[in-house]
């Protein structure tokens, strides 16, 4: 079982962490082993693992946490010391927490690839890959340093998405929760009011009052049919011909799509040229690589390669039979194979994509604004003309 201890060295420096003993004795008795005196030992933390508010551990630690350890080690400090250095650098509990791991399965004579392979929700398959790759080759801090490189690009990479997705969700969002309120608080008000002074009521006031009449009436339907329909997406995502068909839709949609694939060959061309570049086999590259994609479409694609490499294919012919990548791509992959230099190119053409990510994020951000604000605009233009035209009636008539 996992317990949580807190205990205070032969110094009077108190140290925390986490331990896997059967229990409280043994974890207190291996504490003591390591010249540690326990002051509290306990199982009580188990419950945060699973609370929403704990504090996870994030992209940007482990690129901190790389970064800093290829620095340490690149300076002629041993593993274990620059992990104990670190430990108290870190700000996040939870990584606290695994450094802490590490620190004790380093100690007790585990390499730190097998340490890493504990704590798969922090370090990917890839980050373990590469670790191992650059100690069998004795060049761990160089490859520690070019992954903390490929980290930052591909967080950087993804925020970059991100913001630029952000803008229209929320501007949509905030959309539907105003016409929400206007439809369940303020229609039925003025509706009452029109009813009240007879005014006779044009065909957009009409259309408004009959959906503010239908979702007063069936909100808690409507509600709970929105729910449904998406939890019956998410469960069809999760199968093979719903993964296959969405990701398929996803990469056919109109400017969005671009940016998708974009982005894809940049973390596929990447991560690929880092796995290839640390020794790793091609095969096994392009298998770790296919589930960076994150689209089964391009996962499918890449580990059809994969198989075709196997029966001596080159690369640069394997991928030119699927469309979804370039020319470009095709072209530098081959000029790779034939000059040796398969990782160096590999990177070039992931720099290339992510200049087209920016670009893209670019174009679309300025298209994007003028294209909600008229949104915007015919949508409260038609609600002005819906409340403001049979007051203005009211008014010609009294007159």
């Amino acid at each position: 079982m996992k317990l949580t201890y807190k205990a205070v060295t032969k110094d009077g420096k108190t140290v925390r962490g986490v331990i896997d003993a059967k229990d409280v004795n043994e974890a207190a008795a291996y504490l003591r082993g390591r010249q540690l005196i326990p002051v509290q030992i306990s199982q009580s933390e188990r419950l945060a693992q699973y609370l929403p508010f704990k504090k996870k551990v994030k992209s940007k630690d482990v690129v901190l946490f790389t970064r800093q350890l290829s620095s340490m080690i690149t300076a002629g400090i041993t593993l274990s010391r620059s992990l104990d250095i670190l430990k108290e650098q870190i700000s996040n509990p939870s990584m606290i927490e695994v450094v802490n791991a590490l620190i004790a399965d380093i100690q007790e004579g585990s390499s730190f690839s097998k340490a890493i392979e504990k704590h798969p929700k922090v370090f990917s398959p890839i980050y373990i890959s590469i670790v191992r790759a650059g100690e069998s080759s004795g060049l761990l801090d160089k490859v520690l340093l070019r992954l903390a490189d490929n980290l930052e690009k591909q967080q950087k990479l993804r925020s970059t998405i991100k913001s630029a997705l952000m803008y229209p969700a929320v501007v949509v969002i905030m959309m539907i929760i105003v016409i929400f309120i206007m439809m369940i608080f303020v229609m039925p008000q003025l509706a009452t009011l029109y009813q009240n002074l007879n005014v006779p009521l044009p065909l957009p006031t009409r259309i408004i009052m009959g959906l503010s009449g239908f979702v007063r009436t069936f909100w808690p339907i409507i509600l709970l049919a929105g729910g449904a329909i998406i939890y019956a997406f998410r469960r069809w995502r999760k199968t093979e011909g719903g993964r296959l068909a969405s990701d398929n839709l996803i990469l056919r949609f109109p400017v969005f799509g671009k940016l998708i694939k974009q982005s894809i060959l940049a973390e596929f061309s990447r991560t690929f040229g880092l796995l290839v570049g640390t020794g790793t086999s091609v095969v096994q590259s392009l298998l770790q690589t296919a589930d960076v994609a994150n689209n089964k479409i391009y996962e499918m694609a890449i580990k059809d390669i994969a198989k075709k490499i196997e029966k001596g294919v080159g690369i640069g012919d394997s991928m030119s039979v699927y469309p979804m990548f370039p020319q470009l791509l095709v072209q530098l992959v081959k000029i790779g194979e034939e000059t040796g230099k398969l990782d160096e190119t590999l990177i070039r053409a992931s720099e290339y994509f992510e200049n087209e990510v920016n670009q893209l994020v670019k174009t679309l951000t300025t298209a994007m604004e003028p294209f909600i604000m008229i949104v915007l605009g015919i949508g409260v233009a038609f609600l002005i003309i819906s409340v403001i035209t049979p007051i203005y009636s009211l008014v010609s008539s009294i007159q």
